[in-house]
């Protein structure tokens, strides 16, 4: 949950698709490899994360078989993993490449 609430978009999925539909400019870090939203960008996704999304767990034994569930029952638009049945599907993941591929034209942020 850390990495999802205070860590960046290279390590969390959950805040790349934020920081996508947020319109918050992708950028290659370090070596180039990695892509974050930079300090100032993954800040203002921390604040708006801290003041619009909520989060809730269970503990699970296999929370693997709870995901597939869920996301097959649920309308659960900003999951891709085993969500190609939602209609938001194919626009998310085109934002998301498409934030990529900007970021790889642009010099690697320091």
């Amino acid at each position: 949950m850390r990495y999802h609430y205070r860590g960046n978009a290279a390590d969390s999925t959950l805040r790349l698709t934020l920081g996508c539909l947020l319109g918050l400019e992708l950028r290659r870090v370090g070596s180039g490899k990695r892509m974050t939203f930079g300090k100032a960008g993954e800040a203002v996704l921390s604040q708006w994360m801290a003041e619009n999304a909520r989060v809730c767990w269970i503990e699970q034994s296999e929370p693997w078989t709870v995901e597939s569930e869920l996301i097959s029952q649920l309308d659960l638009p900003l999951n891709l993993d085993q969500n190609r049945h939602n209609p938001f599907h194919g626009r998310l993941k085109e934002l998301r490449a498409q934030a990529c591929h900007r970021a790889r034209g642009l010099p690697i942020s320091t």
